[in-house]
């Protein structure tokens, strides 16, 4: 069986590496807010292009964060993606804020930025992108909207570790950007960890206190604050994993590249191709409409696939109060998708059998 994700396969070579630096963590007796967590957040502030990086527990608390730092009015509201994970919204509606939804572009997944426009209102305060599967929204006519309308960009870059547009980073694309360094993500720790990326001295700042209880000095609390602060020992594998990040990206893309260039198969609608070599690709996602024959299939023939996501986030329970909402592309989306494998651990030989397999595929 090929599986869609082994994490001790993708961690293998460097597992001495990382016995090592928890042992070093362990020795210290320093386990949080330390020399490690300092080191990764000025290394990957360094690597996104940004003046500041701020470790968080997860990729959530660090969403949240943001929209509390920036103290918007309860009820404000913010334009987020129809198409994305749960946590995109839980953090808008966690934070007291409205969701206002909007379709993805069916080419990227991503927001649209051809239809924010006429969702904006005197009350909008924000734009949140989501680089769905490692790919980059389209940032420039965001960017314009957010001036002409004097709005925040807030990125959800929890899948784009290393991804590139317009020469930047991701994390680097937005007034402040949220990053989830979850084991399956390209950066991942060996548990929940997240970070802040920003260039706004002000915020950054306003984030130290409320990752802390709303803290900077010890029992001095100056803002209503969270426990959300990345600890030594994810910190510690963390530094060890980014020196190896552009490496395992490249072989995602090369990957990336042979699905997109051999797989053929009329019923199978492969992912955007036009910015290979650009984006992260943690995750490489087709769709068929036929999705369980096709899943059926590639079981039976010893490939294992992942539905990333099978319900749409309107249509969770959670977010009852949106089900009445009409997102005909989203919905098509959910209906249809079906993750293939993609990871730096896969073989040449596994990659050509997955696109055999696939190519031999007849409903």
């Amino acid at each position: 069986m090929i599986q869609f994700l082994d994490l001790k396969r993708i961690n293998a070579p460097q597992q001495a590496e990382i016995n090592e630096a928890l042992r070093r963590v362990a020795a210290s007796g320093w386990y949080v807010l330390g020399q490690e967590g300092e080191k990764f957040e000025r290394d990957f502030a360094h690597y996104c292009g940004t003046k500041h990086c701020l470790g968080v527990a997860n990729g959530l608390d660090a969403l949240e964060i943001i929209f509390k730092a920036y103290d918007f009015e309860p009820g404000s509201e913010v334009i987020v993606p129809a198409n994305t994970y749960i946590a995109s919204i839980l953090s808008v509606v966690n934070a007291g804020l409205k969701p206002v939804w909007v379709e993805p572009d069916l080419r990227t997944y991503n927001i649209d930025p051809a239809k924010i426009a006429k969702s904006i209102s005197p009350r909008t305060k924000a734009i949140l992108v989501v680089h769905l599967y490692g790919k980059p929204c389209e940032m420039s006519p965001i960017w314009d909207l957010a001036r002409r309308h004097n709005l925040k960009i807030i990125e959800d870059a929890a899948q784009a570790h290393g991804a590139v547009y317009g020469g930047r980073r991701a994390g680097n694309l937005s007034d402040a950007a949220a990053f989830s360094f979850y084991p399956t993500k390209n950066l991942g720790a060996l548990g929940d960890a997240g970070a802040i990326t920003t260039n706004d001295d002000e915020l950054a700042t306003k984030v130290t206190y409320l990752r802390n209880y709303g803290s900077k000095t010890k029992y001095y609390n100056e803002y209503q604050g969270a426990n959300s602060r990345l600890d030594e020992l994810q910190a510690a594998v963390l530094n060890l994993k980014l020196g190896y990040l552009d490496t395992q990206n490249a072989r995602r893309q090369a990957v990336a590249a042979r699905y997109l260039n051999e797989i053929v198969h009329p019923d199978i609608t492969l992912p955007d191709a036009r910015t290979v070599a650009q984006d992260a690709w943690h995750l490489f996602v087709v769709r068929h409409p036929e999705r369980q024959k096709l899943i059926d299939y590639l079981t039976h023939q010893g490939i294992q696939t992942a539905v990333h996501y099978p319900v749409a986030a309107h249509h969770q329970r959670a977010f009852g109060a949106f089900s009445g909402l009409s997102l005909p592309i989203t919905e098509k989306i959910h209906k249809e998708v079906v993750s293939l494998p993609l990871n730096p651990s896969l073989t040449d030989d596994e990659v050509s059998q997955i696109i055999r397999v696939i190519n031999r595929h007849r409903a």
